[in-house]
């Protein structure tokens, strides 16, 4: 190994690579999709086996900082909301964090992009967060596709917001969403319970439509005061 490849800050060689690359895209100004160095120019460069850079490209694929589909070379990769998905799914089944913490992180993150989505959203965006909340209506009875339409509605309004962060964030609770959507409905045991939550949604979209938005802003609390029910009011105490 060179002097140029030992590890400065210690760490394992892999951690050395993976910062290496890192280094060489934003030296390089590189964007999405533009193509990297392949493992042997890289292990080359720093002095280190192509079994170190393959185990570092690895890992730098499964943070979704490159995309290493087989068959081509290596690119800059996009960023990916299931990654920080994964971490949140871990941090809550180790305790790390209770599902009404997460709730209540997401509960301020959603107000933001209700307000965001009202003011910045296109026609497109608007017709496709009414359609998610007439879906879930019209998919009474059916879980499944009553929870994937209430993911789809609040991925839709993050992405409306124009911020393509809050997009991600709102993305990286969709593995909670497909368990404590169903929980939460278990609670509405009636059909005018059900209409409620329903009708929730509709007026979220609409308020969203007309660029209300403070209305959107109301309605999205209201959804959230409802949905989150007794089950995570502990969140109310952070």
């Amino acid at each position: 190994m060179t002097a140029a490849a030992r590890p400065a800050n210690g760490g394992s060689l892999v951690d050395h690579a993976l910062r290496r690359v890192r280094e060489h895209i934003a030296a390089h100004n590189l964007k999405v999709g533009d193509t990297l160095p392949g493992e042997g120019w890289f292990a080359g460069e720093l002095g280190v086996s192509r079994a170190v850079m393959r185990e570092a490209f690895g890992a730098l694929a499964t943070l979704r900082v490159i995309d290493v589909a087989n068959g081509r070379r290596a690119r800059v990769g996009a960023i990916d909301g299931s990654v920080m998905g994964a971490s949140i799914d871990h941090a809550v089944a180790t305790a790390q964090v209770s599902v009404a913490q997460v709730w209540d992180v997401r509960r301020t993150l959603e107000l933001r992009t209700a307000e965001l989505a009202a003011l910045h959203r296109t026609h497109d965006d608007a017709e496709e967060i009414a359609r998610a909340a007439d879906a879930m209506a019209a998919s009474r009875g059916n879980m499944d596709q009553i929870t994937l339409h209430d993911i789809r509605f609040h991925q839709a309004i993050a992405k409306a917001s124009g911020n393509g962060l809050f997009h991600q964030i709102v993305r990286s609770f969709e593995p909670l969403m497909r368990l404590a959507v169903p929980t939460a409905w278990q609670t509405r045991l009636t059909e005018d319970q059900r209409d409620a939550i329903f009708r929730q949604h509709q007026l979220i979209a609409e308020a969203i439509r007309q660029e209300d938005s403070a209305g959107a802003v109301a309605a999205m609390n209201d959804h959230f005061i409802a949905s989150i029910g007794q089950q995570f009011a502990e969140a109310e105490r952070y």
